[in-house]
């Protein structure tokens, strides 16, 4: 990965202190635009504090978060996601008892700055979009299926989709593949890395399977205790000693 990539996301020093517990510290990681990037580290490492940073979801202590060149580091949560940073979290943000179409057209309406008319001749209301929007997660065919009836995997791709509705320019997912198989969480990972390279996204995520991350991942950062192990390649990582030692059982 080339130094001279243009630098969409970038911390400098920041930190986030819970009283005495260093959840975060002095973290500085560029990431590079249009790659996938992944953040890895053991239960506890600040990996999910780290992105609720960056979208001031909860704000730094200390330290400064900068996308595309610009100071967000207090900007509301909902300025950042009208610059084009949309997260999907570990914990399901749906609305479980409306359908997918209807979770979909509620980020289509916020991206676009639509009004919503909830009487019934309104229901075909951007039904057309959601339908293209719910297709690059292969959900069309759940259109009028209720989100809780989902199974957790099409729970996983309908949370994508409404990101995907705010046509982000920077993707963060909170363990994309959690919950479900390892064969769907290769074909959700697939799919994010096709989508990100046809709709020109960049990706961050956090992924607890190292098959999958040394697999779909360009860079990787390691967290460890709130503090940036290293930051590189997959094939470097894999010869670190901390990450060996955490993932390897010792050295490969």
């Amino acid at each position: 990965m080339s130094e001279e990539r243009k630098i969409i996301l970038e911390t400098q020093n920041v930190s986030r202190y819970f009283g005495a517990l260093k959840a975060v510290d002095n973290v500085s990681l560029q990431i590079y635009e249009g790659e996938a990037h992944a953040i890895i580290g053991p239960n506890g490492a600040g990996k999910s504090t780290f992105m609720d940073l960056v979208i001031n979801r909860t704000s730094p202590s200390e330290g400064k978060v900068f996308f595309e060149g610009k100071d967000i580091t207090k900007k509301k949560p909902y300025d950042i996601a009208n610059l084009g940073i949309s997260k999907c979290f570990q914990i399901s943000q749906l609305f479980p008892k409306l359908t997918c179409c209807e979770n979909v057209r509620i980020a289509l309406i916020k991206h676009h700055n639509k009004i919503f008319d909830m009487l019934p001749k309104k229901e075909s209301y951007l039904r057309d979009e959601c339908r293209k929007v719910l297709a690059m997660v292969g959900m069309q065919d759940h259109m009028d299926d209720s989100a809780r009836f989902l199974s957790y995997g099409d729970q996983r791709r309908l949370e994508i989709a409404i990101t995907l509705a705010m046509e982000p320019k920077l993707l963060m997912l909170d363990e994309p593949t959690a919950g479900v198989a390892r064969a769907e969480g290769y074909e959700i990972m697939k799919m994010i890395r096709d989508l990100a390279k046809e709709k020109d996204f960049t990706v961050i995520f956090i992924e607890h399977d190292m098959d999958i991350v040394f697999n779909y991942a360009d860079r990787i950062s390691v967290l460890s205790q709130g503090a940036l192990v290293t930051t590189d390649t997959p094939e470097r990582v894999k010869q670190n000693k901390f990450v060996q030692e955490a993932y390897f059982g010792g050295k490969l």
